[in-house]
Order: C-alpha cells, then sequence, then structure tokens
C-alpha cells in the first residue's frame, strides 16, 4: 500500500480517536454522570461479556438475517418494476403517483398498523425492510436508463438490434452501476429501518437489545447495541461499495452517490 493513501487512511481515525480520549479523560475526572454516559472500560467489559456469553451474535444474527431478507425482496420487486417503467416510460403517468404518495410516507410510520395486521413476528419488519428499500433501487434503475447515451442506443438501433438484444448488449451494462448504487443506498435504509421496527416490536434483534437494556437501566449495554449497529453498517456498506467499484469499473461520478 502506498504511504500517501495509509496516511490517508489513519487520517480518517483523528476524530474517533478525539472522541475516545475525551470520553476516557472525562470519565475518568467524573465530568458526567456515569449512568447517563457509562465509562469506556464498563462498556469494553459488558462488550465482551456479551460476546462470550453469545447474547450478541445472537442478536446480531437475527437482525442481518432480517436485513437481507427484506434486501432481497425489495430487489426482486423494485429491480423490474424499475426496468418495465425506464423501458415503457409511458406508464409513468399511471404509476408515478402513487409511488410518489407511498415514498412520502416514513416506513417507521406504518408500523402500528402493520402490527394490527400482522403482529410482531417476522412479517411486520420485513415489509418495515422492504418500504425502506424499494425505492432506493427503483428510482436508481429508472434513472439509469433514462439517462442512458442516446449515441449507444442509436449505434444499437443502426447494427439492427432488437428490442431485447439492445436492452442485453447496451442498456443493461451502462445502468449496472445505477443499479448497484440503488443497491447500496437501499442496504443503508434497510439497516437503518430495521433497527428502528425493532426498537417497537420485536423479541430478538440488536434494537431489541437496545430495547431492553434501556428498561434495565443497562447504559453500558445500549452503547455497546449502538457501536455493534454502526460496525456492522459500516462493514456492510464498504463491502458493497468494494463489489461496485470491482464489477462497474466503468461507472464513472454520475453514478457516484445515486438517488435516494
Amino acid at each position: 500500500m502506498p504511504v500517501l493513501s495509509m496516511v490517508q487512511r489513519l487520517k480518517a481515525l483523528y476524530i474517533p480517536l478525539f472522541i475516545l480520549i475525551a470520553w476516557i479523560i472525562g470519565s475518568g475526572f467524573g465530568f458526567w454522570n456515569p449512568y447517563i454516559i457509562p465509562p469506556p472500560a464498563k462498556v469494553l467489559a459488558s462488550g465482551k461479556q456479551l460476546i462470550v456469553s453469545g447474547i450478541l451474535f445472537k442478536h446480531a444474527a437475527v437482525s442481518l438475517y432480517r436485513v437481507f431478507a427484506g434486501f432481497a425482496i425489495a430487489l426482486l420487486l423494485a429491480l423490474p418494476l424499475g426496468i418495465l417503467i425506464g423501458m415503457n416510460r409511458r406508464w409513468v403517468r399511471y404509476t408515478e403517483p402513487m409511488l410518489e404518495f407511498i415514498r412520502h410516507i416514513p416506513p417507521l410510520a406504518t408500523i402500528p398498523m402493520l402490527i394490527l395486521w400482522f403482529g410482531i413476528d417476522e412479517t411486520s419488519k420485513l415489509t418495515i425492510i422492504v418500504l425502506a428499500t424499494f425505492f432506493p433501487i427503483y428510482l436508481n434503475t429508472v434513472n439509469g436508463i433514462i439517462h442512458c447515451d442516446p449515441k449507444l442506443l442509436e449505434v444499437g438501433r443502426s447494427f439492427g438490434f432488437s428490442r431485447g438484444r439492445l436492452f442485453w448488449r447496451i442498456i443493461l451494462p451502462a445502468i449496472l452501476p445505477y443499479i448497484l448504487i440503488g443497491m447500496r443506498l437501499g442496504l443503508g435504509y434497510s439497516w437503518r429501518s430495521l433497527i428502528g421496527a425493532e426498537l417497537i416490536a420485536a423479541a430478538a434483534g440488536i434494537g431489541y437489545m437496545i430495547l431492553d437494556a434501556e428498561q434495565l437501566s443497562r447504559p453500558d449495554i445500549i452503547v455497546v447495541g449502538i457501536l455493534t449497529i454502526g460496525i456492522l453498517g459500516s462493514v456492510i456498506d464498504h463491502a458493497f461499495f468494494r463489489l461496485t467499484r470491482h464489477f462497474t469499473p466503468w461507472g464513472g461520478d454520475e453514478a457516484k452517490h445515486g438517488w435516494g
């Protein structure tokens, strides 16, 4: 690894290290109530205990299963619909009003109704994830087709490509960066929405662990849960980012951030 790249990576640790040092010093000198902000040593001990006992892995596994299951369902729904609407834009006038209406409803706002319909089992939480994940994938897919280079399409037509061959040979490679960025955004949204759902209606998962710790007055476990959420979310996002870079090296800056 080049020295410059290593230095740039180390710079990303400055702020976390500063926060950790301030946390240690503040806890040591009693600048705040340890019940409100538990000392790092207590958080570390609780995290170790949760890992050794397997409790943390159990809740993390439940949350990860829900995330990936809900994400897979959303992908199976959003990707074909996005391609269908993008390839047949005259259908937009029929689908856009309803989809825009649903898109502006926060998924967590539907939890009371979903609990009435499905109870607190997996169906309600998977529905929350699907609602949160669907639109980033759908919108980025449609956006990719709309912004497909018309010159490439013209070249394909001049070679006599059929509509199907035009899609597979030209449109799909062009929109793949958009699709992957939409999937990356959708994974982030699904993770955040799941934790919110688990805080309200769940019997297992990291969100449930945090809520249970709050009821037991264990802020150290709450902090462990929050740190676990951040670490797992960052690992998933980074892995998907590397996957996107690997499979779509031709993807330009226009697909770097995507539509959320």
